[in-house]
């Protein structure tokens, strides 16, 4: 009987078992399956994801623009107390931040310079200043005695003509003419005495101008006293030194009667109107100050920024209104930060101003939308830098992506964050 090829009964010992059928196959689809998973974690891991944001909500609520500018305390009115005379000026003790009361405290003495000595030619002529106003006096004199005498025989005629009563001896106009005569020379007569007054103070000063000074004597001392109550700001000349009249001793101002003072960019200054409300702050306290502006001066000036840019800035004057007590240790020229308003609405439709940018000339933002950022543009109105007023576009309660990176544009998905910013109320 012959044996069958397919008995396994029949295989050598060493030959390799088949498996069944299913468990071959599986076996071959292994490295495809794997090739598979692969395969699509790649396409999940380039695929999109969604953009994480932040949102912003639009709201209704009050708005208010303000011009913010660096700026300075400053006395309102500052004195600069010079010398009257020329002289010796004895050495300033005050210190800047004493207190000097107007009329009482004396600033500093000075010892009045002695008249220069002459040299020969000037006092020859001196000399003869001298003489020749000597001269005219004693033309003066005579003159006043010829008057005298012309004075006192017109006196005598004009009393013979008074003695006379009966009509018809004097004419009317003898009469008058007589009266007049009298009347002339004693104007004459008073006139020469005042040319000889006007002569004898000539020769005064010019005798004065030949007087030698007395080394020795230490003449008039002139005191100088503080023209204002107030306190010493600045000592230009503290030392004992020779001074000429005008020249600056120390300067006094009151610190209780502080103004603001802001330069200001020019095209902000043209909204700033006198009267608007002012807030001072980094003053050194805990609130801000208020104040409201008194002056927008009618000048610029050019400035040069810290970036080398040439601006046109105004100065603009603002008064502190009841400071309290922790200001008054605000001196002149101390740094402050200044805050005008110059527009307020209590009801505006509000937006972040960090969900807005401009796309050309126009405003535009990305909303909220189902999960993806959908661009929108907008009219935009006035700005406090926080906050944005809108005009046209949006409506209250849009979402707005705030700060949205480059990679979102219309239509992208994108997801809020759990902790976004606060939204505008």
């Amino acid at each position: 009987m012959a044996e069958n090829p397919t008995d396994t009964r029949s295989e050598a010992p060493w030959a390799t078992k088949r498996e069944p059928g299913s468990r071959h196959l599986v076996r071959r689809l292994l490295p495809w399956l794997g090739a598979a998973a692969l395969l699509a974690l790649i396409v999940w891991g380039l695929s999109p994801k969604p953009v994480v944001v932040e949102t912003g909500t639009v709201a209704r609520g009050p708005l208010t623009v303000h011009v913010a500018e660096e700026g300075k305390t400053r006395i309102r009115n500052r004195y600069v107390v010079a010398a009257p005379v020329a002289g010796n000026m004895r050495r300033v003790t005050l210190k800047p931040g004493d207190p000097v009361e107007a009329g009482a405290t004396v600033l500093t003495a000075i010892d009045p310079a002695p008249a220069p000595l002459l040299d020969p030619r000037a006092r020859v002529q001196a000399e003869a200043v001298v003489s020749q106003i000597e001269a005219s006096r004693q033309r003066a004199s005579h003159s006043l005695a010829a008057a005298r005498a012309a004075l006192t025989l017109a006196e005598a005629e004009r009393e013979r003509v008074r003695s006379v009563r009966k009509d018809g001896t004097i004419s009317d106009s003898d009469r008058d003419r007589i009266e007049a005569d009298a009347a002339i020379k004693a104007a004459e007569v008073r006139a020469a005495e005042f040319a000889l007054q006007v002569i004898d103070h000539e020769l005064a000063q010019a005798r004065a101008a030949l007087e030698r000074p007395d080394a020795a004597a230490t003449g008039d001392l002139v005191e100088i006293t503080a023209p204002v109550s107030g306190r010493v700001l600045h000592v230009m000349q503290e030392s004992e030194t020779f001074v000429t009249p005008g020249m600056a001793v120390l300067e006094i101002g009151d610190l209780s009667d502080l103004e603001i003072e802001a330069e200001i960019l020019s095209r902000d200054a043209i909204a700033i109107q006198p009267g608007d409300p002012v807030e001072i702050e980094q003053w050194g306290g805990e609130t801000a100050l208020t104040a409201r502006v008194r002056r927008v001066e009618p000048a610029a000036f050019t400035k040069i920024s810290a970036l080398g840019v040439e601006e046109q800035r105004v100065i603009v004057l603002c008064d502190l209104i009841d400071p309290p007590e922790s200001a008054r240790a605000l001196g002149d020229r101390f740094r402050v930060e200044v805050r005008i308003a110059v527009w307020k609405d209590d009801d505006v439709l509000l937006a972040p101003a960090g969900a807005l940018f401009r796309r050309g000339n126009a405003w535009h933002t990305f909303v909220y939308r189902n999960g993806r950022a959908q661009l929108t543009a907008l009219d935009a109105g006035r700005t406090d830098g926080r906050q944005t007023q809108i005009l046209g576009g949006l409506e209250k309660g849009d979402r707005l992506l705030l700060h949205p990176p480059d990679t979102v544009d219309d239509g992208t998905r994108v997801t809020a964050r759990d902790d976004s910013l606060p939204t505008a109320h």
